[in-house]
């Protein structure tokens, strides 16, 4: 409980003050121009294109602390500058949008870093709300219709692509009518009149991004569009089937399919009369039609048997009897209902012809092929959830597809209408990397994860074993699902010089999340791995005996082929750490000053001395294999050994010293002068004596 209590304090301080957007024609702040959107309040701000481009302002709370802030990327919009702090302590940066009319919860993501090590960032979340001004208009140039017969206007928009064009028909009493958009963003109206007289057309429209009326509400309607038009009688007689749709298969081909039609008063009983698509003669034959019975209710029951396709927006059917047009008739004659291809839309990729989903994901399922809209698409016990951005065309379908974290089954088979269309979803687990902290070495007392290890561990000790641990509890969690995990160590153990003493490799290390995970039964298997690896059960010379500075390196990293994400990579070192050093150390110390007791003064300076010495060095507790310039030791020394000089006056003696030095830091130096301090007692006068001066050392 007492680790969480910073993570905690830190959460209640917010790092933001104000937000302001400013476009280039107004501002808004987030401590204004707000509007509560599912509970949560949210900045808005009007837009006129897609790609507008802003400029952001960050307010901070004064009580954010020192690190700077930094804005996270999202594919919704393009940082153009640097994230950079003003002289009023502000922030700011220009962002450009890229899609605002399609784009869906899009927000700003401010961060600051962690003030220490082992601390999480602390974020806040500003969502957005682009709102726009939409107008349409409708002006028809022909006023006049035909029962029966489609009509199709332009719809002139300020912003095309903010008018939702679903291509569905929309029944009423006078028209029929639907709304289309071609790829160019040109607006069209189906119309297709059922009434005759002069009749008000009344087209109700949504947008895709709302608009703000007064008092903070939010409006996906459009001003209706009305248009007065009049309704004529056609020429030739309408005669309404009871189904829109006719199939052209091999069976409809062969034995007809069963059509109700308009009494046409003049049809003739158990006769096969011709529909083609045009009133001329010689128009390319479309079906034929044989009369079988009359129906109580004024109307005929008839076989139709299709050869071609049609489609109701390409005109009339001429009911020919011979070359001569009788009456007129409309409806779809499509092909069976294939599949061409299946498409997956993973959250915040792209379109994959791969159609593997994992459990847990809400994914878009993307259906391309023939005669689509009259299908009854569903998939084998998966959800599919209503959305406003569901397509449904004849040639492509979009559904989204909620897949349950209990889905026990390796595939969802696609169904039309309760039968298998031969394409399914490929139900596999996540596999995805996780940071590596579910990884803990252990060295000494306690087990530490690797990824609070940031740079090499000092350790004074003997290492008796270096232990990598698991933790599969710690990768899946309710919500966030990432799968096996596959690892390899790479163990190299250097000497103090940095030279290569010994290298193993670890391939292969399956780790499967452990019972926390909904997932637990689907992950078993036997390569899954819980035991912990020791280095001493790999390498040849045991850490245990490994020479003073000697590094223990091991990487621990992701199998980049089993994984689409980037990796993660860790190293952990280790080293040997020593706090002094015991040698025997032979110097030769020169022009010596000596002071023998009962002397009142120090002698001449001396020749070339010789002193061998037990002697301690120490090493710098924070650097790695480096000494302190002194040393400290105790042995013999012989004054004036190398003397060459016949004077009588020359004292040559033998003596047991302590013996202090002082020696360059420089490693590269081959010659040195260190200095000595030091006493002791001469063996051959029995008397005590003080002694200082400089040296010779030659490092080989």
């Amino acid at each position: 409980m007492l680790l969480f209590l910073p993570f905690t304090a830190q959460a209640q301080v917010p790092l933001l003050r104000d937000v302001a957007l400013r476009t280039d024609t107004a501002t808004y702040q987030l401590s204004r121009h707000t509007v509560v959107l599912q509970g949560e309040p949210t900045l808005f701000f009007w837009f006129r294109r897609d790609d507008e481009t802003v400029e952001l302002r960050l307010t901070p709370e004064k009580t954010v602390g020192e690190k700077p802030l930094r804005l996270l990327r999202s594919a919704d919009y393009q940082q153009l500058d640097s994230l950079t702090r003003e002289a009023d302590g502000t922030y700011r940066t220009r962002l450009k949008f890229k899609d605002l009319t399609s784009s869906q919860f899009v927000r700003l993501v401010v961060e600051q870093p962690a003030a220490a090590a082992g601390q999480e960032p602390q974020r806040d979340v500003v969502p957005l709300l682009p709102v726009s001004r939409t107008s349409v208009g409708l002006r028809a140039a022909d006023e006049e219709l035909y029962v029966g017969e489609e009509k199709v206007f332009e719809i002139n928009s300020s912003n095309p692509r903010n008018v939702r064009a679903t291509g569905e028909w929309v029944r009423g009493a006078d028209f029929d009518y639907r709304l289309t958009s071609e790829q160019n963003g040109t607006l069209r109206l189906h119309v297709l009149p059922n009434q005759l007289g002069r009749r008000t057309l009344t087209v109700k429209l949504l947008a895709e991004r709302p608009t703000l009326l007064p008092g903070g509400k939010l409006s996906y309607q459009l001003p209706p569009l009305k248009q007065e038009l009049t309704v004529k009688a056609s020429r030739l007689r309408f005669l309404s089937p009871d189904k829109r749709t006719v199939t052209l298969d091999e069976q409809s081909r062969r034995r007809g399919v069963e059509l109700v039609l308009d009494n046409g008063r003049s049809f003739e009983l158990r006769r096969t009369y011709r529909l083609e698509d045009q009133e001329e003669p010689g128009g390319a034959l479309i079906a034929e039609l044989f009369t079988r019975q009359y129906l109580t209710n004024d109307r005929v029951l008839c076989y139709l048997r299709p050869y071609n396709t049609h489609r109701q927006t390409e005109g009339y059917l001429y009911i020919k009897d011979q070359d001569q047009a009788r009456y007129v008739t409309n409806l779809d004659i499509t092909p069976k209902t294939t599949i061409s291809g299946v498409q997956v839309l993973h959250r915040g990729g792209d379109w994959t012809s791969s159609t593997n989903v994992s459990p847990g994901e809400t994914v878009d399922v993307r259906i391309e092929g023939e005669a689509l809209q009259k299908a009854r698409f569903h998939l084998e016990d998966l959800r599919v959830i209503p959305s406003d951005s569901s397509v449904r065309t004849d040639t492509r379908v979009v559904l989204r597809v909620q897949v349950p974290v209990t889905f026990d089954k390796r595939r969802s088979a696609i169904l039309n209408a309760g039968q298998s269309t031969g394409f399914a979803l490929s139900v596999r687990e996540f596999q995805r990397p996780h940071p590596l902290d579910f990884v803990t070495v252990t060295y000494g007392d306690a087990a530490r994860p690797i990824t609070r290890l940031g740079g090499p561990v000092l350790y004074p000790r003997t290492i008796r074993d270096v232990v990598f641990q698991f933790n599969p509890n710690g990768i899946d969690t309710d919500k966030q699902f990432y799968g096996k995990q596959f690892l390899s160590f790479e163990i190299r153990t250097l000497n103090a010089k940095g030279e290569l003493v010994e290298i193993r490799n670890v391939d292969n290390v399956v780790i499967c999340p452990g019972d926390n995970s909904p997932r637990a039964a689907f992950y078993q298997d036997k390569a899954c791995r819980t035991d912990p690896i020791s280095l001493n059960s790999l390498l040849s010379r045991k850490t245990y005996d490994l020479d003073e500075w000697s590094r223990i390196l091991v990487t621990v990293k992701h199998q980049a082929g089993q994984y689409a994400d980037p990796a993660f990579t860790q190293t952990v070192e280790l080293v040997l750490q020593r706090k002094y050093k015991f040698d025997i150390d032979v110097s030769f110390p020169g022009g010596l000053l000596t002071k023998r007791a009962g002397e009142s003064s120090y002698t001449d300076f001396g020749g070339i001395s010789l002193a061998t010495l037990a002697q301690f060095s120490f090493y710098h507790p924070e650097k790695i294999n480096r000494l302190r310039p002194y040393k400290i030791g105790a042995g013999f020394v012989a004054l004036n050994a190398f003397n060459l000089s016949a004077s009588n006056n020359v004292r040559r003696d033998l003596g047991v010293v302590i013996l202090g030095s002082v020696y360059p830091t420089r490693r590269d130096a081959k010659l040195t002068f260190p200095l000595y301090l030091g006493g002791g007692y001469l063996m051959t006068l029995g008397k005590p004596f003080f002694m200082f001066g400089p040296g010779i050392g030659v490092r080989l």
